[in-house]
């Protein structure tokens, strides 16, 4: 494993900790987190949500964070509150690790910009 693999791992689990210090429950992994994200950019607190509406919160929290990247803008925001976004530059076509990786890494740049956070 790379020396920044090892950095990007070490940041992540400081980012695990530091959710699990706020909302009490560790996130148990990527998609954890991102549903969180989804959640909080949602912006209507925590409710039951149907399976379907839970995908669409990791949509929003995928476009979001990835929207620090350039890869999406936000188009719109609908009547029910629920973001919209539109693809501003074709994604570069990974593998499964190389995606999780682009994600973590624009998940914690995330939290430094929108929550201040050092990790």
């Amino acid at each position: 494993m790379f020396k920044r693999d090892l950095d990007l791992e070490k940041r992540w689990g400081r980012l695990l900790d530091g959710l699990q210090e706020t909302i009490g429950k560790k996130p148990n992994d990527l998609n954890g987190v991102l549903f969180l994200i989804g959640v909080q950019e949602l912006g209507q607190g925590t409710r039951p949500f149907t399976k379907e509406q839970k995908q669409d919160l990791m949509h929003i929290a995928i476009c979001k964070v990835l929207s620090y990247a350039g890869f999406y803008t936000l188009d719109f925001v609908d009547q029910d509150g629920w973001p919209h976004w539109k693809l501003a530059k074709e994604l570069p076509h990974f593998d499964v690790l190389e995606q999780e990786k682009l994600l973590k890494l624009q998940v914690l740049e995330y939290f430094e910009k929108e929550y201040q956070l050092e990790i």
